[in-house]
């Protein structure tokens, strides 16, 4: 068993599990139905091919970078008749950062990381509007517990999100289980894929189970303390009428 990390990051990125006509939603992380999407594009595979082995990877995600949830509106026109379709509402997520997990057999595992190499088709981030910011692929690592993986992986967010940071960083970690019965009840998510065919597309439920972990930052640098011992200057009086300039003295009223 080996597990495959996929770093997902750009400057939008939409994963829909519910999203239907004209309000597209996202969710707040990738969902596996968009993570095996990718994954499949990337081997070339039609959309009625047979999902079975991919659909039976174990998923796990983890946000290093929650990102901005941002809301833009489409219009477009039928390409035949030139009428107008409806005004379409759609949720992006922009400047995010995550970490995805999949685990699996040695062979489909390192098939699939060979496949991120040289893509047959353009991965993209839920949508095909939203292309990735750099490699995907963060190459494969040995044992079959994609959270256990996520929980070791260094952080990912963008240097300038990591100074925002002390020295460590408590993110959120999705754990998208299969069946496992001692498995914490948690939220239900349908994007377990079963056919991403365009004329029936079809997800099941799955169990959403979701945790922290804490994380080292590689940007922290702990503060410089002086070695002077001289005692601090004391803060200057407050004056409010020292910038204020004296009238000349006035003469006499009575002349004299």
């Amino acid at each position: 068993m080996s597990v495959l990390a996929l770093r997902l990051a750009g400057p939008l990125q939409s994963w829909g599990a519910s999203a239907r006509f004209a309000r597209r939603t996202t969710e707040t992380a990738p969902t596996k139905s968009g993570v095996i999407g990718l994954l499949a594009a990337a081997q070339g595979r039609d959309r009625t091919a047979d999902l079975t082995d991919l659909a039976a990877l174990t998923f796990a995600v983890r946000i290093d970078q929650a990102g901005t949830r941002v809301r833009d509106f489409q219009t477009a026109r039928h390409a035949d008749t030139g009428k107008a379709m409806p005004v379409s509402e759609r949720f992006y997520l922009a400047d995010a950062v995550f970490v995805a997990a999949v685990a699996g057999d040695d062979e489909l595992i390192h098939a699939l990381h060979n496949a991120l190499q040289a893509p047959a088709y353009l991965p993209f981030l839920g949508r095909r509007s939203c292309p990735p910011q750099g490699p995907i692929d963060l190459g494969t690592r040995n044992g079959n517990d994609p959270a256990a993986t996520l929980r070791d992986e260094p952080w990912h967010a963008a240097p300038w999100h990591q100074n925002r940071h002390r020295r460590n960083a408590s993110v959120t970690l999705h754990l998208l289980s299969e069946s496992a019965a001692d498995e914490p009840l948690g939220t239900a998510l349908r994007d377990q894929p079963l056919s991403f065919a365009p004329t029936h597309r079809r997800y099941a439920l799955r169990n959403v189970v979701t945790t922290t972990v804490d994380l080292p930052n590689p940007q922290y640098q702990p503060p410089q303390r002086s070695k002077s011992t001289a005692k601090p200057l004391p803060a200057p009086r407050h004056n409010p009428e020292a910038l204020l300039t004296p009238l000349p003295p006035q003469p006499p009223l009575d002349g004299r």
